[in-house]
């Protein structure tokens, strides 16, 4: 694996995740009471928290992008 995100990355993601788990278990709001909706979210929301923990986004992989400058 890569390293392929950055610092600005790495504190966005995780506050990123944490809201969108808060949304989708915690909120009450009535477009999360969907499946879908609410299990999305916090598929999203782990996602975002895994790749600012393993410093890498497949998605970046894929398209090549990088946002660290030392990488």
């Amino acid at each position: 694996m890569t390293v392929n995100v950055g610092t600005v990355d790495r504190i966005f993601r995780p506050g990123l995740g944490v809201g969108l788990l808060y949304i989708a278990f915690l909120s009450g709001l009535p477009l999360f009471a969907a499946p879908l909706f609410k299990y999305g979210a916090a598929a999203i929301g782990i996602v975002m928290l895994a790749t600012s923990t393993l410093k890498m986004c497949p998605i970046y992989s894929i398209l090549g992008l990088k946002t660290c400058r030392d990488c």
